[in-house]
């Protein structure tokens, strides 16, 4: 049986957005962050980061950084009883000087290929599944892969709000945070139709 996750934005959603941070002593935890995930655990759902990082195309970090500091957010969460179940990102920046990076890429949020590859690997259900982030490509991307798209007030999340109501495009539901965010996600889960995605709630 296919599994149902909450695909999470890094920068400004789990943690603050300080702008290309290339080390974990620049990445700041948001509290709440770690009570969020253990939840997604509680509900047997998968929580997987799913971040675009354009610092490594711009030459700010490599993406072994990149991956260093993913590994030591992993292990802060899991010493606090809380579980990531895996990181994608997008390395990407058309204007690289580094012709490796200087791609128009498929996988850059809000395309959906990072979403579809985790879930080649994790066996993930799509459409029983949503997305949180503070931007609106965040919001795009979870409609681009078929989940349900929630929007957070952290971060870029006032500006995107703005955006989408005035575009006439609103997400799923707005919260405060991530907390709140994943709050609303486990109530609507439950009322919600397998494979449903952004659609009408059963019952």
């Amino acid at each position: 049986m296919k599994k149902r996750a909450v695909f999470l934005d890094r920068d400004g959603t789990l943690n603050d957005d300080v702008g290309y941070p290339g080390s974990y002593g620049r990445v700041s935890v948001f509290p709440y962050s770690f009570d969020a995930v253990r939840k997604i655990n509680a509900a047997e759902m998968l929580a997987v980061v799913i971040t675009n990082q354009s610092g490594v195309g711009r030459g700010y970090f490599s993406e072994d950084d990149l991956r260093e500091i993913h590994r030591r957010m992993a292990e802060e969460f899991a010493s606090r009883g809380a579980r990531l179940d895996g990181f994608y990102f997008c390395p990407h920046y058309p204007l690289s000087a580094d012709p490796l990076y200087r791609l128009d890429c498929v996988c850059r949020k809000p395309g959906p290929e990072m979403g579809l590859r985790a879930a080649r690997d994790l066996d993930i259900d799509l459409g029983s599944s949503y997305m949180v982030g503070d931007k609106v490509e965040d919001v795009q991307f979870g409609r681009n892969i078929g989940a349900v798209p929630v929007l957070v007030l952290t971060g870029y999340g006032r500006e995107s709000a703005k955006q989408l109501r005035e575009e006439g495009r609103p997400p799923a539901h707005i919260g405060a945070t991530l907390l709140e965010a994943v709050d609303w996600i486990l109530e609507d889960a439950e009322g919600r139709a397998p494979g449903a995605g952004g659609g009408a709630r059963s019952g």
